[in-house]
């Protein structure tokens, strides 16, 4: 079995016994893998979120399009910069930042740094 195959983010990875539901959007998951890993391939990333590296893409551009990430060209390959200062988005999150849910997610304490 490849590596990456053993390092895909299923609901049962963040809350265990939890199957088939999940309470992170595709867009959390993608900037759950990017917070974790800048300059991870957009192949890897779909692998881990168990999308389509098209689905990946667009959700990518929208994170980009939206100012959550910017996207880099370092050679041949892109790397993404995160912006955990912006908001939540939704009628429910209050002021809560992006950074804050990854912390949480990621175990770092309460921010996570750009």
């Amino acid at each position: 079995m490849p590596l990456v195959d053993s390092i895909k983010i299923r609901p049962s990875d963040i809350l265990p016994g939890v199957t088939g539901v999940s309470f992170l959007t595709n867009h959390a998951r993608v900037l759950l893998c990017i917070a974790r890993e800048p300059g991870t391939r957009l192949r890897d990333i779909a692998v881990r979120v168990d999308l389509t590296e098209r689905a990946t893409h667009g959700l990518v551009s929208e994170l980009c399009e939206e100012g959550y990430l910017t996207k880099h060209r370092l050679g041949a390959r892109n790397f993404y910069e995160l912006h955990p200062e912006l908001p939540l988005r939704g009628a429910d999150e209050g002021d809560h930042q992006v950074g804050e849910l990854l912390a949480l997610l990621l175990d770092r304490g309460a921010t996570v740094e750009a």
